[in-house]
């Protein structure tokens, strides 16, 4: 409000000091009133980023001059249909040529004293709000900062404008010198800091108008009044502009520089980065495309292989000694970065390097990667493999242990349970001969189920496409034998939609036989099993198949304790097990990247044991989700 009175005071005062009359200067006052207004309004919308619109940044960029230049030119014409309107009906005569001075006079003045105030504004508010301290440091930053030669530099362009301006504008000469004043505005932009450019096109601009108006310049010749003051105005908006667009056009293109000089120093140092985390690791790296080219590889590579290839090219598997675990040579088209090439999917396999310098043999687990991207508009695989040759071996000694131990306690076991059936009848003996067998029978199930815990653990993964419907039709067949078999209620196996799933398929079905064996198996006496297998949406390429059942469930507390090794959750029921079952589960899941969870049913007792698998790489059924 106090901006409102002031405009209004000062506005009204100056047209009744030169002669206007009340009711015109009230006019010019309200025309100067929603000039601003608008003005206010537009840049607040326009340049709300900027100091005075709402923001924090100075006036710098081309963007923002002509913004600037937009919203004085619509404010002015605001301003105009209400000044030289109230003319038109004061006096009865409305003069374009006054109008057109209106429009110029005002837009060059908003322009020029705009900028400036926003300029000043924003270093005085930077300058003040900080510590005093700090604001001294900035002082003597800015001077030490500016070089002896700029600040000469600094001197001679006032030197210079001066005395051109007056050269111009103070003597009648009747030579057209003033738009040749350009050359010593554009020197200023070029050379020097933005704001100085801004108060010099102000002062000198000012300047010009002053003299014109004495009488003096070449605009002074100019006979008519209205003709004079708008080629003047035109003048110092030229000005204006000019200066403006050259400074903050150069202001723009130094810090675009510093910008892409920052952006490749970053590019530089992230690239020293990653050449130096990818030549320190022990795996091997290597990019290539399709037809063998190199695009980067690491030492690590050049050591597990044991000799490197001269060129920019893989060389073919003789070369390298590379062969498949069947000792066959890996053919051409095989190898796991043209597979991941040609599929568009990862693809990796076991290959034993044998050559000259590596005559022991070694095992590398090869992994390759297609590139989302392509690069230069080749696609490119990246290729990871690291040394697991005592891991291959320490599985197949302990895969070979656990047969040997297998085949070692068999054999006395299958004795014990020969001659516990001789003994069966033997009077007396009936009781303590079934106890044998019961034990007997528990330790062969304990055998079998650490044998396939090693299975599952360090078995081989055989990855084909498993059709999960045919193996849990299968599995629901052998329960249904059995149960007649013994004499037990048949359980009722609701099979839903299931997809093709990427697995294992000796695995996939140890896993479906074990959840579903328990969810008969732990199903309160008397009560019918009933289970449901079905599928779920899984995250990404994953697949979530649930079994839901009827049974006992699971105590509370114990929902993530039952896939631990030897945890039965049922230890003091009638109810037998080793309590590797969900342990041997949890193993196969996770071999195939998955998570496997158990939930109480929330539809009725029992427990629903839920595990993701990937999809089929190439379904060729779909299924419904539940």
């Amino acid at each position: 409000m106090l901006d409102v009175a002031l405009l209004v005071t000062v506005t009204g005062a100056v047209n009744l000091v030169t002669g206007a009359s009340a009711a015109l200067a009230a006019c010019f006052a309200a025309a100067n009133l929603v000039q601003a207004g608008v003005f206010a309004w537009l840049f607040g919308r326009w340049l709300p980023q900027l100091w005075g619109g709402g923001g924090t940044e100075p006036i710098s960029r081309l963007p923002h001059l002509w913004r600037l230049l937009s919203i004085a030119a619509i404010s002015t014409v605001t301003g105009a249909l209400i000044g030289p309107t109230a003319v038109w009906l004061v006096t009865g005569d409305y003069s374009v040529p006054a109008t057109a001075v209106w429009l110029t006079r005002n837009t060059a003045s908003m322009l020029l004293i705009g900028a400036a105030g926003l300029r000043i504004g924003y270093l005085l508010h930077r300058f003040w709000t900080g510590n005093p301290g700090r604001r001294r440091d900035a002082v003597r930053e800015a001077w030490n900062g500016t070089t002896g030669l700029r600040r000469a530099e600094y001197v001679a362009v006032l030197a210079v404008s001066t005395a051109a301006y007056v050269v111009a504008f103070g003597i009648n000469h009747g030579l057209p010198l003033a738009f040749p004043l350009l050359v010593v505005t554009v020197w200023a932009a070029l050379r020097l800091h933005t704001s100085f450019v801004i108060l010099h096109d102000l002062v000198f601009g000012s300047l010009a108008v002053v003299f014109t108006l004495a009488g003096d310049g070449p605009f002074a010749m100019i006979g008519s009044h209205t003709t004079r003051a708008l080629v003047v105005q035109l003048f110092v908006g030229v000005v204006a502009v000019v200066g403006l667009a050259v400074a903050l056009g150069r202001d723009e293109r130094a810090r675009l520089m510093d910008d892409l000089h920052s952006a490749k120093q970053e590019a530089a140092d992230q690239a020293e980065v990653l050449r130096t985390v990818v030549d320190s690791m022990a795996e091997g790296l290597i990019v290539l495309d399709a037809d063998g080219r190199f695009l980067l590889r690491n030492p690590a590579a050049r050591d597990l292989l044991g000799v490197t290839s001269g060129s920019d090219q893989v060389e073919d598997s003789a070369y390298y000694g590379l062969y498949r675990a069947d000792g066959v040579l890996v053919p051409d088209g095989e190898h796991p970065f043209q597979r991941a090439l040609a599929t568009g999917e990862p693809h990796g396999m076991d290959v034993v390097v044998r050559n000259p310098a590596v005559p022991q043999g070694r095992t590398l687990a090869v992994r390759a990667t297609p590139l989302p991207t392509r690069i230069n508009g080749i696609r490119y695989a990246v290729s990871v493999f690291s040394d697991v040759t005592a891991e291959r071996r320490q599985r197949d000694e302990l895969a070979a242990f656990a047969g040997v131990v297998a085949h070692d306690l068999n054999n006395p076991l299958t004795t014990v349970e020969g001659w516990s059936e001789e003994l069966a009848d033997v009077p007396g003996a009936v009781s303590g001969i079934a106890r044998i067998r019961r034990a007997a029978a528990r330790m062969r199930n304990l055998i079998n189920d650490l044998l396939n815990y090693t299975t599952a653990r360090d078995g081989r993964l055989e990855l084909t496409d498993v059709d999960l419907a045919a193996v849990v039709a299968d599995i629901a067949a052998a329960r249904l034998d059995q149960a007649e078999t013994t004499g037990a209620p048949p359980p009722r196996i609701v099979l839903g939609s299931l997809p093709l799933v990427r697995a294992d398929v000796g695995l996939m079905r140890q896993l479906l036989e074990n959840v579903i064996g328990n969810a008969v198996k732990y199903t309160a006496p008397g009560v019918t099993p009933q289970v449901m297998v079905y599928a779920t949406a899984g995250r990404d390429d994953d697949v979530q198949i649930c079994v839901a059942d009827n049974g006992i469930g699971i105590p509370a507390g114990q929902h993530e304790a039952v896939f631990e090794n030897f945890h039965r959750a049922h230890r003091t029921s009638d109810y037998a097990g080793t309590g590797l079952g969900l342990a041997i589960c949890r193993r196969i899941v996770q071999r195939h990247g998955g998570t496997i969870t158990a939930i109480d049913n929330p539809d009725r007792p029992g427990t629903i044991i839920a595990f993701t698998v990937p999809l089929a790489s190439q379904p060729v059924r779909a299924f419904t989700p539940v």
